[in-house]
């Protein structure tokens, strides 16, 4: 009833899974071709990975792109165009930061001038210069700290008046550091005159 096996069938190896076999060969090595040698994989690999063809002109135009991009933020940083600004001078708040602190008068500003009159009283050969020069070094010191300290207060209430929900982080220390710098020297360029009020 049952019919046995015969030998030939039961000789026979199962099949094997083409998935199995594939896994079990170097998926690098052609089928029925042994697996290459390592340097010969190397060299095949550096010749499908070429350098390229014209790296003169590549860096020839990487140098032009360069040069125009830096020729465009010198423009912007003279004519205040915020497209080509770098990014900390950057925003509506900056702006507004350094339109405050232009359209307004600061010791600090002044400060290179007034130690270079100091310096030069210093080294008069008299007593009384010589104690002359360390009492305005004393006296610029305390007005230049005093005045910084009512500007920043002063900006920090008029930003946030003007950007309540914007983030004014920063924006203090930016125009306390625009105060220290002569007024011709500033970066943006002042776009406001002394006394007017910043722009919108």
């Amino acid at each position: 009833m049952f019919r046995s096996r015969s030998k030939d069938e039961q000789a026979a190896p199962a099949p094997t899974s083409p998935d199995l076999t594939k896994q079990q060969r170097d998926p690098q090595a052609p089928k029925g071709r042994p697996t290459p040698k390592r340097s010969e994989a190397q060299a095949q690999r550096r010749s499908v990975v070429k350098a390229p063809t014209d790296r003169k002109a590549a860096a020839r135009r990487a140098r032009e792109e360069r040069r125009t991009a830096l020729a465009k933020q010198r423009q912007a940083l003279a004519t205040g165009d915020e497209r080509y600004l770098p990014y900390r001078d950057k925003g509506p708040v900056r702006r507004f930061a350094r339109d405050y602190i232009d359209s307004r008068w600061h010791i600090a500003e002044y400060f290179l001038p007034i130690a270079l009159f100091i310096l030069v009283l210093s080294i008069v050969p008299n007593a009384q210069a010589k104690s002359l020069s360390l009492v305005l070094w004393m006296g610029v010191i305390v007005m230049i700290v005093i005045d910084s300290v009512f500007t920043v207060r002063r900006l920090k209430k008029a930003l946030r008046e003007r950007f309540p929900n914007e983030n004014l982080k920063g924006a203090g220390m930016y125009g306390l550091m625009r105060t220290m710098q002569m007024r011709r020297m500033r970066l943006p360029k002042a776009q406001v005159n002394r006394g007017e009020a910043p722009r919108r």
